[in-house]
């Protein structure tokens, strides 16, 4: 199997792992767990700092479980990463913060934790600054390597892999107000300065689909949860959320808050 063939099945099993515990669990054990998680990461510390984390070293595949699993999971929500629940488990939402993780880091992202993962996981790396002398409390959006990250009072709170919008033209039929309407438009995620507006609670119906708590920042472009959060950007334009990150973001990013896009992917 090839790389694109590995990261698109990747894909695929994360959003199959996303909605099967978006289906009478409550969306991944409930956003007071997500929360708790999420709430308990501290600064990224960057390579300069001593590490208390020593490496188990135990190569880990999508599915497996256990005591490795679980110290992979601590560490990643202490580094700021949102690994859904402490659980022993690797599944989807484990894997989307493995893959923020490793990009950030520099690491090709694959849902295998090897040697170069774990050595990383013993001294990260910050993610990379985009606005330097920025708000304190702001949210930057890298769209070269998919990844967003969430300041508060001058400290990493969360980082997300995300999925922005393809670039790709596109011409979709739908109803909307009562009427069959035509759509087109070029997918981007345009790059500038904006802050965050409006937002919906649950699942909100746009004319392009459903977007699961979305929060508003450049007119119709949202941060929101999909259930389809792959390695590519994919969006009609909003930046896609994995679920259990979108659960937890409303409490964590506020109305006026600065948003910060930059980069280009590049495929």
């Amino acid at each position: 199997m090839g790389v694109g063939q590995r990261l698109g099945a990747a894909a695929l099993m994360t959003a199959g792992a996303v909605l099967l515990s978006s289906v009478g669990v409550t969306l991944s054990a409930g956003v007071a767990e997500a929360q708790a998680t999420v709430s308990a990461a501290p600064a990224v510390a960057t390579r300069t700092e001593a590490s208390r984390f020593v490496a188990p070293g135990k190569t880990l595949k999508l599915g497996a479980k256990g005591a490795t699993v679980k110290a992979l999971q601590e560490r990643l929500a202490e580094l700021g990463y949102a690994p859904g629940r402490i659980d022993g488990r690797y599944g989807g939402a484990t894997l989307t913060a493995i893959w923020a993780f490793q990009k950030v880091n520099g690491i090709s992202p694959t849902s295998t934790v090897a040697r170069r993962t774990w050595q990383a996981l013993e001294s990260p790396l910050a993610p990379k600054v985009l606005v330097p002398g920025g708000k304190p409390t702001r949210v930057e959006v890298n769209l070269a390597t998919q990844v967003m990250v969430l300041y508060v009072n001058g400290a990493v709170r969360l980082i997300s892999h995300t999925s922005s919008g393809s670039g790709i033209a596109y011409c979709e039929t739908a109803t909307w107000e009562g009427k069959t309407q035509r759509f087109c438009g070029d997918a981007r995620t345009p790059t500038g300065d904006y802050k965050t507006t409006w937002r919906r609670d649950g699942w909100h119906k746009s004319y392009l689909g459903q977007l699961y708590n979305p929060i508003f920042f450049n007119g119709g472009i949202a941060f929101h949860g999909a259930l389809s959060v792959p390695l590519a950007p994919a969006s009609h334009g909003c930046v896609r959320l994995p679920m259990h990150v979108a659960e937890v973001l409303p409490g964590l990013l506020g109305t006026g808050v600065p948003v910060h896009v930059r980069g280009r992917f590049a495929r």
